[in-house]
């Protein structure tokens, strides 16, 4: 068993000063920030340079060099770096501009030139990951804006916002609903709930064992987990451990029965089955369609 670091969910306030109306971040460390964490504003990130599971809301997936994605207000999320991020001296990168209702003042967005982002605001609560020739718009964009100044960052910008005007080629990531700031006891529980999952979901976990990390009966914590999550934590496990399996089928020639067992599952039938269920096709459809 391995030992582990309990986090909080994070209210994250993000640092902007008094004269800057578009909040740029661009981070560039041995893995990104690894704590489930939320904040009001809208976040879009282009993923330069990384690789781990993307959990938001109720959806967990793989992110990877050139992903774009759109976090929403309030919506916990963590990007967590794949274990060797954590072993060896490897790099992330990643561009983020962070915005709001707030950002360049309320006027700004009461202006009829501005009515058509408005929806983006409204429908943006659960996520999105950006595809096709808008995700290639949007990484043009967000390379610009990272080194633009005056003028020229808001000009990115308001090109930013009317690529995240339509619908088109944006997929939704989590179920939208109302969030709201987790408490800290809630916080702290779920993230060691997460973390020990991380660490240790290619071994067996039953519900006995995860729910003493968060100091819960069995029955408390599946109560618990479903309304904080929208899911169970037995499917929670199983999409971490089809997600890490994923990334096996693409870069190792290794049997689809090794895989499995690597992956955590006990035997191929029950792989294959949940595999499908959550990506719609088998192990081997996988290996060789994407």
């Amino acid at each position: 068993m391995v030992n582990f670091i309990p986090m909080k969910v994070i209210p994250f306030k993000i640092p902007r000063s008094s004269e800057e109306g578009i909040r740029v971040q661009i981070d560039e460390l041995p893995y990104l920030y690894n704590h489930l964490h939320q904040h009001p504003e809208i976040q879009l990130t282009l993923i330069q340079k990384s690789r781990g599971t993307l959990i938001a809301g109720d959806y967990v997936g793989r992110f990877s060099e050139g992903d774009v994605f759109v976090i929403g207000s309030n919506q916990p999320h963590v990007f967590r770096n794949d274990a060797v991020y954590f072993k060896k001296r490897l790099s992330a990168k990643a561009i983020t501009i962070f915005f709001d209702e707030f950002s360049m003042g309320k006027h700004f967005w009461a202006l009829n030139e501005m009515k058509s982002i408005i929806p983006f605001f409204h429908h943006s609560q659960g996520g999105y990951r950006i595809n096709g020739r808008k995700q290639i718009q949007l990484i043009e964009n967000l390379q610009h804006i990272a080194t633009a100044e005056g003028i020229d960052k808001l000009k990115y910008f308001l090109s930013l916002l009317q690529l995240l005007s339509t619908k088109k080629e944006m997929k939704a990531l989590s179920r939208i609903i109302i969030q709201r700031p987790i408490k800290d006891v809630d916080g702290n529980r779920l993230n060691k709930v997460l973390e020990y999952t991380f660490l240790n979901n290619k071994e067996e976990i039953n519900l006995t064992e995860i729910a003493g990390v968060a100091n819960m009966t069995v029955e408390s914590f599946c109560k618990y987990f479903k309304t904080r999550t929208g899911k169970t934590y037995i499917h929670f496990l199983q999409e971490i451990r089809v997600t890490n399996s994923c990334t096996l089928l693409l870069q190792d020639d290794k049997p689809i029965s090794t895989i499995c067992y690597e992956s955590g599952f006990a035997n191929l039938s029950n792989f294959n089955r949940v595999f499908k269920k959550i990506t719609g096709k088998t192990p081997k459809e996988y290996r060789g369609v994407i």
